[in-house]
């Protein structure tokens, strides 16, 4: 994509953001074509948005389920990028009245130990385990502009740094169990709200790393050591419309809540 009109698209977000637009198209004529034309926006929006929030901390991975890639008509998972200040740690409070609309995804993160190195061969599982040092509890802050679903252009909501809005950490495990099969809770104000396990991240929440690092050697870019990487929730998105406490537990690795108000 032309980086002029990749410009041009990465200011239009950053002004629809300020103004609390709702979530919409981006269209002709700088709208992406392609997914690595969002990509190319998702980079200059990104770093219009470092002055405020800082350098780039990690990763997240979204539609790492099959649904919610039929669903997007897409074929694959998405990429998006997290800044400094929109680190959190458990216990956390957020307002809903900073996102457009707050939503929260409850996944498995995990912290990178040394870089990845950049590669023409496509990561895997057994490639990319010995550069993860900690895996943790965490709960994506998603911000979906009230976006139609019936209408949804995936390209622009990967342009839109793929709606991240910020992620909330537990303590890092060193030691886990087996992730294909840890089972995931969560809770709203102590009452059930869904679980799922970690295979239900694309067979296994490493597998999600994997592709991270591909996707990101494709684009000249590598992981590195001390970044976090949010590999995709285990149940549905929550849209949060009142106050309330959310808890998040991974068995045998830790929990994560965090304060809505």
């Amino acid at each position: 994509m032309e980086d002029i009109a990749a410009r041009r698209a990465a200011k239009l977000l950053l002004a629809e953001h300020q103004a609390n637009a709702r979530f919409k198209r981006l269209g002709a004529p700088d709208g992406p074509a392609s997914i690595s034309d969002a990509y190319d926006i998702q980079e200059r929006y990104v770093a219009l948005l470092r002055g405020k929030h800082g350098e780039a901390v990690g990763y997240k991975v979204g539609l790492t389920s099959a649904a919610m890639q039929t669903f997007c008509g897409i074929d694959h998972p998405i990429a998006g990028v997290v800044l400094a200040s929109r680190l959190y740690r458990s216990g956390a409070t957020v307002r809903r009245t900073d996102f457009g609309r707050l939503g929260l995804e409850f996944e498995i993160a995990v912290r990178i130990k040394s870089d990845v190195p950049v590669t023409a061969r496509p990561c895997t599982t057994e490639t990319i385990a010995p550069h993860i040092d900690g895996v943790c509890a965490a709960i994506e802050l998603v911000d979906d502009r009230s976006a139609d679903y019936s209408n949804l252009d995936v390209l622009s909501l990967v342009a839109d740094n793929s709606w991240n809005g910020g992620i909330v950490l537990s303590e890092f495990a060193t030691k886990w169990p087996d992730l294909e099969s840890v089972l995931g809770r969560a809770t709203k104000d102590r009452v059930a709200i869904g679980e799922g396990f970690g295979r239900d991240i694309l067979g296994h929440p490493f597998n999600s790393v994997a592709w991270l690092a591909t996707q990101l050697h494709s684009r000249g870019v590598s992981l590195k050591a001390g970044q976090v990487v949010m590999t995709g929730s285990v149940m549905k998105t929550v849209f949060p419309d009142s106050d309330a406490s959310y808890r998040f537990e991974l068995e045998k690795i830790g929990l994560v809540e965090v304060q809505v108000r």
